[in-house]
């Protein structure tokens, strides 16, 4: 019996040992990330913040970003996919892992009141000049991005593998990264075994991590639908057919879909964002122009929404006698699928996230929106890349409870007044994605 519980207090002194440098080196890695935030990226994030690109013309956010993975150490491609960027770290045998971080920015007037907010302008793939804000917290997952490579180039020494840095253009219109796979990211860099991003998240409160097992965005089609007319004088409108009134019954039909075609338990969004038409008050124009955004949690809604919208469309314009030869047209211009995390790797790394940054960290998932997100081209079923994308607390605890109270909302995604605390919001997502990486390649 004595043997016995001396073998116990061995084993109990043994196990404490061995978990107090866990403890430590996860203490460290905090402190570490924190000191080069405060040191090196902090003038990186206010850099990027005040001089947003726009979707798929980031040439400069591109060049920068090359720069600061060079100067880390790693191999930089540039071009890819556009303006793409590929930095590929290689530290001896063990999975290859991708790495994603969007840098568009959007056609927004920043009103944060941020004495760094951007002011910047840039002409458009159109030849229109539009003002540009880093409205999606883009800036912040760039700035981790150069963040999680510095300090994994330290760390070297506990992790085996290589990692594949994917600076990606144009998310904002859920382009770059098929455009980055269509210019053989995959071929030309290797299948990755794994692939991670994060996003931070202005309803999550800073601190705060959350991932899903299974769908994390919904699916995002871009829709314009081209309704012809023949003009006419506004006091003659029986001499015309008016675009604007079979447009407005288009617009008005179409929430019957999510109403009442589709399965009640299954999530649907059709919103008209757009609608334009005319030039004066008594002319009947010859054309109205609608632009819409149509969102599902699964791939047959997705489908059946894009069918039925067509359906609608069309049929509203032959039912108000347009002539054959001037049909309604309905375009998808961009899209994107459901992202979806792998559910056997979420588990693994929620754990990790668990265990690394503290139970009080994790935040059981919950979709409050149809937001989307194209990542989920680099981990579709056909290509059998699991995926996990996580999202990352923006917004200090003390915004939502002042809103609570009666105080001003906590501004969206997209919102002119759109901020998130960016030093809470960098270094948890490094410290993330470098936990991940330590348990996915562990060294050799």
């Amino acid at each position: 019996m004595h043997l016995l519980r001396l073998a116990a207090s061995v084993a109990t002194l043994a196990a404490a040992a061995f978990s107090v440098p866990v403890a430590a080196d996860n203490h460290d890695l905090a402190q570490a990330v924190e000191a080069d935030y405060d040191s090196y990226l902090e003038p990186l994030f206010v850099h990027f913040h005040k001089n947003p690109e726009l979707s798929f013309l980031e040439g400069k956010t591109a060049a920068r970003m090359a720069e600061e993975l060079r100067a880390v150490g790693i191999e930089v491609t540039e071009n890819v996919g556009g303006t793409g960027v590929v930095g590929m770290m290689r530290n001896g045998d063990g999975p290859l892992i991708l790495l994603r971080a969007d840098m568009d920015g959007l056609p927004v007037v920043e009103k944060s009141g941020l004495e760094y907010a951007s002011t910047a302008t840039q002409i458009g793939q159109d030849g229109q000049e539009y003002p540009v804000m880093h409205a999606c917290g883009h800036d912040v997952h760039i700035t981790s991005m150069v963040g999680t490579a510095r300090r994994l180039m330290a760390m070297k020494d506990q992790w085996s593998g290589t990692i594949m840095f994917v600076v990606q253009p144009a998310e904002e219109r859920v382009g770059g990264a098929k455009a980055m796979l269509a210019d053989g990211l995959y071929e030309r860099f290797g299948k990755p075994d794994y692939a991670l991003a994060f996003h931070v998240n202005s309803g999550l409160a800073t601190g705060k991590l959350s991932a899903s097992e299974g769908i994390q965005y919904s699916s995002a089609d871009s829709v314009d639908i081209l309704v012809p007319g023949v003009g006419a004088h506004g006091a003659s409108p029986h001499r015309g057919k008016d675009p604007v009134y079979i447009a407005s019954q288009i617009v008005t039909a179409l929430q019957s879909i999510v109403s009442r075609e589709v399965q009640p338990l299954k999530p649907a969004v059709i919103t008209v964002g757009s609608f334009h038409a005319g030039s004066k008050h008594n002319i009947i124009s010859d054309r109205a122009e609608l632009q819409l955004t149509v969102r599902a949690n699964d791939e047959e809604t997705r489908a059946q929404l894009l069918e039925t919208i067509e359906r609608i469309a069309v049929g509203m314009g032959k039912t108000h006698g347009l002539p054959d030869d001037l049909p309604v047209e309905v375009k998808v211009s961009e899209g994107t699928p459901v992202t979806n995390n792998d559910t056997e790797l979420a588990r693994r790394l929620n754990a990790v996230m668990k265990r690394d940054l503290g139970e009080d960290t994790f935040e059981p998932w919950e979709q409050k929106g149809m937001g989307a997100e194209d990542f989920a081209y680099f981990v579709t079923e056909e290509l059998d890349v699991p995926g996990y994308y996580f999202s990352v607390g923006g917004t200090p605890q003390a915004a939502f409870d002042a809103e609570d109270n009666g105080g001003p909302a906590v501004p969206s995604h997209h919102s002119p007044l759109f901020k998130v605390a960016p030093r809470e919001s960098v270094t948890l997502g490094t410290q993330a994605m470098i936990s991940a990486v330590l348990d996915l390649a562990p060294a050799s």
